[in-house]
């Protein structure tokens, strides 16, 4: 059990978010931390909400993840 959540632990680090919009490009982990922010535009508006988008796309990964280590075969 152990060894699974470890393998999945690594599976969800492995994986990279990468979101560009209106002139923002945003880099995130798996496990929900920022690499990376570039960008054009100086509107901290945008800016707070491409990386929500990034964290939720990153989220999405998380699920997909466990689902194919078979803990959450119920959510849909």
């Amino acid at each position: 059990m152990m060894a699974n959540a470890y393998k999945l632990k690594q599976a969800i680090e492995a994986e990279v978010v990468e979101i560009e919009e209106n002139g923002i490009k945003i880099t995130i982990s798996g496990d929900l931390k920022i690499k990376n922010i570039s960008s054009n535009n100086p509107d901290n508006e945008v800016l707070k909400n491409v990386v929500n988008n990034a964290i939720r796309k990153a989220q999405e990964i998380q699920v997909l993840k466990m689902k194919e280590f078979g803990d959450l075969q119920s959510v849909s």
